[in-house]
């Protein structure tokens, strides 16, 4: 395996390019200016990627009322002090201060990994989706965690319904028109909002599909769907999507999914050839590998401080991290932590970066404390539901506020200007309904055109 040299350079290394990651490594190239130009600090950012996801727009990207590349924040655009290294993490060795990281270059030319000594770590992977044993789901299932899935259902459900105008199959037209979202939180219900927006107004444009004719299901296990914006919004929501003749199924699992079968706990079962998942996520696998603290959910045991609980020269934040809720009130569980989601993330960044500046100086660090302030969330366009400090909105005012809240919080000033143009523009022109799955495989014209395609292969 290759070694970098390691010189009195202190390096900080950033594993993850998200939320946590970007924030803290921009707000370390600001706190720590001066030891950057003297060249006395090294920041160091690894991700698969190379740019951040903005995940709340990723509804609006399916839709198609942003452009796909607006979502996505380029690392190197964003972090021009720092060195993006985009490659994996498959090993980590924290009593040697050393990662091992894989990278495109090294996998192209069968080199080794390579290995990464640094001084101060901050782990924040972020989540992986959670997929659980259910008979077919690896086959067919659709996550909805990154801009490729999330404009890939875009088109597949555009494809579904031009399978379903070309077809004289009643039950691959049933198929077809029939898609299932399962969990209800955030993802799921405003995926499933947002596209079923999308495909109301797309059936306009076919001659023989209606918008009765599609199946819309919603499956949550719990009896409760959005229990971030509270209970009063979630009972609104479940009204307000049944009404657009949503079908929404509390207290129901899903039992299998094979052979476009759906199976639900209920009893029922029907054809389809659309599966979202969103039931859940779980910490990145390298923060088991790590063989840091964790909890028994799988996330890293953290103190409110932000350091990894016992661990020196470790710190975590975000999806990854259970770091304490200084501001849980006191009827809460001793031991409550900040909740998962981009609003402790992007704050706990702040904090995480000037701990470490702190601990550079050596100074002192401070406790992380942020009161949770609401949700937004949107279902389609001009609807909505918000709980936000304490007050309840839904309807436009809600969609309204969701909107101007994510646009406030979407970095760079490029990618805000981007954005609120798109809105203009769609609120302005009607909107496209063409679906680009040619996109996923964009060598098949040239591969028939040199006779290997698919075309040849039969003929």
């Amino acid at each position: 395996m290759k070694t970098e040299s390691s010189d009195d350079v202190a390096r900080v290394l950033v594993v993850g390019g998200g939320y946590v990651g970007l924030y803290t490594a921009l707000h370390l190239q600001r706190t720590l200016k001066q030891e950057l130009r003297r060249g006395a600090v090294e920041i160091v950012v690894v991700d698969p990627e190379p740019y951040m996801t903005y995940q709340p727009f990723l509804p609006e990207a399916a839709a198609g009322s942003i452009s796909p590349r607006h979502v996505v924040v380029p690392l190197r655009r964003v972090l021009p002090h720092c060195t993006v290294l985009i490659g994996e993490i498959t090993a980590l060795d924290h009593a040697a201060r050393t990662a091992t990281v894989a990278t495109l270059a090294a996998e192209q030319a069968g080199d080794a990994d390579v290995v990464l000594p640094y001084d101060e770590l901050v782990l924040a992977p972020g989540s992986v989706s959670r997929a659980l044993p259910v008979p077919g789901l690896a086959d067919v299932g659709i996550g909805f965690k990154t801009v490729e899935e999330a404009i890939g259902l875009r088109n597949h459900v555009l494809e579904q319904l031009d399978i379903a105008s070309s077809t004289r199959d009643p039950e691959v037209r049933d198929a077809a028109l029939t898609f299932v979202f399962v969990g209800g939180g955030y993802a799921g219900v405003e995926a499933l909002a947002e596209l079923e927006d999308m495909a109301r107004y797309a059936v306009r444009y076919y001659h023989n599909v209606q918008p009765e004719d599609m199946k819309w299901i919603l499956v949550e296990a719990s009896g409760r769907i959005l229990p971030e914006v509270g209970a009063d919004m979630g009972r609104y929501t479940v009204r307000e999507l049944r009404a657009r003749n949503i079908d929404v199924r509390l207290e129901t699992r899903l039992e299998s999914c094979e052979k476009r079968i759906v199976r639900l706990s209920d009893g029922s079962r029907f054809p389809s050839r659309t599966l979202v998942w969103t039931a859940g996520v779980k910490p990145h696998p390298i923060v088991a590998a790590s063989k840091l603290p964790v909890t028994g959910h799988g996330r890293l045991r953290c103190t409110a401080a932000l350091r990894v609980d016992g661990v020196d020269h470790a710190w975590s934040a975000g999806d990854a991290a259970a770091v304490p809720d200084l501001t849980a009130p006191p009827s809460a569980a001793p031991d409550a932590v900040c909740a998962p989601n981009a609003q402790h993330a992007v704050r706990q960044a702040k904090v995480l970066a000037e701990n470490i500046t702190a601990t550079l100086r050596g100074g002192e660090v401070r406790d992380y404390a942020h009161e949770y302030v609401g949700s937004v969330a949107s279902l389609g366009l001009h609807k909505g539901v918000a709980h936000v400090y304490g007050r309840k909105l839904k309807g436009y005012p809600a969609w309204f506020m969701h909107r101007a809240y994510h646009l406030s919080r979407v970095p760079t000033f490029n990618r805000k200007a981007k954005i609120l143009a798109e809105w203009i523009l769609a609120g302005l022109f009607k909107r496209e309904i063409v679906s680009l799955g040619s996109l996923e495989n964009p060598r098949a014209e040239f591969e028939l055109a040199a006779g290997t395609g698919r075309h040849n292969e039969t003929s």
